[in-house]
């Protein structure tokens, strides 16, 4: 499987809708070439370097065509690949390419499992003061991902776990790990409020 690469410094996840604003040459061309041949192309992700991993992204719809020809464009997450050959530019283009590997990707995950993800996961939410409401049943690893502090190099240790089980006890360790960090802050946060106002204390009995 070849397919053009798009390089950027940040973690694209299956089903995530991925808004990209297209100017520079050679994406405008790779936008072309992926229009007009109903082709799909791979956001490799770069974190110093080129990580060696990426997710392919389907064109939905050129929201905005301007009359230089930048493009504000919008894309829907696929699969997860490893980089097999990367080629810049490939043959005859001015952007990147390369052969892709599939990662492996089991999507079976024990209930109760799950139940816990998605306990930790409303109190994170709750934590950060992002009031949503959605069904469960609905929700998998990737749903919130960007929206619960992981580092760019955690994003992608997340997508490279080859089963939704692995990804799950993945973020269930990262929950155990950051939320009584941000009660602590929360406690800290309310104690500073209360610094200079006048305190009714009950007597200590001893």
């Amino acid at each position: 499987m070849i397919l053009p690469f798009f390089p950027l410094k940040l973690v694209v996840f299956p089903g995530e809708e991925l808004n990209l604003h297209i100017f520079e040459p050679r994406y405008k061309e790779l936008i072309k070439d992926v229009e007009e041949g109903g082709l799909t192309f791979g956001v490799c992700t770069f974190i110093d370097q080129l990580s060696g991993y990426g997710t392919e992204v389907k064109l939905d719809e050129i929201h905005t065509r301007y009359e230089d020809g930048r493009m504000d464009i919008k894309t829907i997450g696929q699969r997860v690949f490893k980089i097999a050959t990367f080629d810049n530019p490939s043959p005859n283009k001015g952007y990147a390419a390369g052969a892709i590997e599939w990662l492996e990707d089991d999507l079976r995950v024990p209930d109760f499992l799950h139940h816990e993800y998605i306990f930790y996961l409303r109190e994170m939410l709750h934590l950060l003061h992002y009031d949503v409401s959605f069904n469960p049943a609905d929700v998998d690893s990737f749903s919130f991902s960007h929206k619960i502090g992981l580092k760019l190099e955690e994003e992608l240790e997340l997508i490279k776990l080859p089963s939704e089980a692995e990804r799950t006890e993945f973020l269930i360790k990262h929950f155990k790990r950051i939320i009584p960090a941000l009660k602590a802050a929360e406690q800290a946060k309310e104690k500073i409020k209360q610094n200079g106002h006048f305190k009714h204390l009950d007597p200590l009995d001893f």
